[in-house]
């Protein structure tokens, strides 16, 4: 009866770890699928990587194997597990596996194979992630996009993405069974990570929107009508006399749309005209000689 070292089929040390198990099998698996490996062994090589790892991911299975068949190749005595050396040749044996896994496991590894055959013995599929980067106005809008298929797919190409309106960065979107492909089993899904790109005006804080909105130092003083930009369209916006830089105006609902649409805050920011002429350092020269105004004034105390 041929000893079969179940850890060197599969290429792993006898410490090895369940997930890295798990892993080796999936390469090997892959690398002799009768459906897709080119070998001439290949389907008897794929047989013997499930035999092996049939055995090495069941922690009882596994505890017995290390103590009998340890034992076995180095021809040590030991005291023989129920079923050893009665063979399963007959109805509801299991031909596809070796006699060292008959007489050491018997019926009972093999009834978990379904027989043992190949189109019962598969691996799943693997989810994919990646991340997609699109504009505001995308996310704002919503879009459609055709993008690539990123590494790690079994398909290649592109495909169209739908992009909801209202999507914020972080969210994922995801497309049943374009993933990668187990040898058998449903493909994984992928996942599209949302990146939204700066945008060289708004900014985002959750689903509300922020604009920087400049104004002449009359236009805040004394008040002014202004046309505002927002992603639904421009707006006529009443500046209130005496505005200040940094106070923020509400314009409700016209931030990102969602159940509970996010605002858009349009903060106010005073710039003064540059004093690049005589004519403008003379009316500066004025307002500081004719105006009480010291913009220090609150920190007198600290003085």
């Amino acid at each position: 009866m041929e000893y079969k070292d179940y850890y060197q089929i599969l290429g792993v040390s006898r410490d090895v770890s369940k997930a890295d198990l798990k892993k080796a099998y999936r390469l090997l698996a892959r690398k002799y699928h009768p459906d897709v490996s080119k070998e001439a062994d290949a389907e008897a090589k794929f047989k013997e990587v499930g035999e092996a790892y049939e055995v090495l991911k069941d922690s009882e299975k596994r505890s017995q194997y290390d103590q009998f068949g340890s034992n076995y190749k180095n021809g040590q005595s030991f005291t023989p597990p129920p079923g050893w050396g009665q063979q399963n040749a007959g109805a509801g044996g299991h031909g596809n596996f070796s006699n060292f896994f008959e007489s050491m496991f018997g019926g009972q590894a093999g009834a978990g194979m379904g027989g043992g055959g190949r189109d019962n013995f598969y691996a799943p599929g693997e989810d994919v992630h990646t991340k997609i980067t699109i504009t505001l106005e995308d996310a704002f809008n919503g879009a459609k996009k055709a993008i690539r298929r990123p590494s790690g797919s079994t398909e290649t190409g592109t495909l169209n993405v739908k992009i909801p309106a209202g999507i914020s960065s972080g969210k994922k979107i995801r497309l049943s069974g374009q993933g990668k492909a187990g040898m058998g089993g449903k493909p994984g899904d992928l996942y599209l990570e949302i990146a939204i790109a700066p945008h060289a005006h708004y900014r985002l804080d959750g689903n509300n929107i922020l604009l920087d909105l400049p104004l002449a130092p009359w236009e805040a003083a004394l008040g002014a009508k202004v046309t505002v930009p927002t992603l639904a369209g421009k707006i006529n916006l009443t500046i209130p006399a005496n505005a200040k830089s940094g106070q923020k105006m509400r314009l409700k609902g016209r931030g990102l749309p969602s159940k509970q649409a996010g605002d858009q805050f349009v903060i106010l920011q005073i710039i003064n005209p540059p004093a690049d002429s005589k004519k403008a350092k003379e009316l500066f020269l004025q307002m500081a000689e004719e105006l009480s105004f010291n913009p220090r004034e609150s920190l007198q105390a600290a003085l």
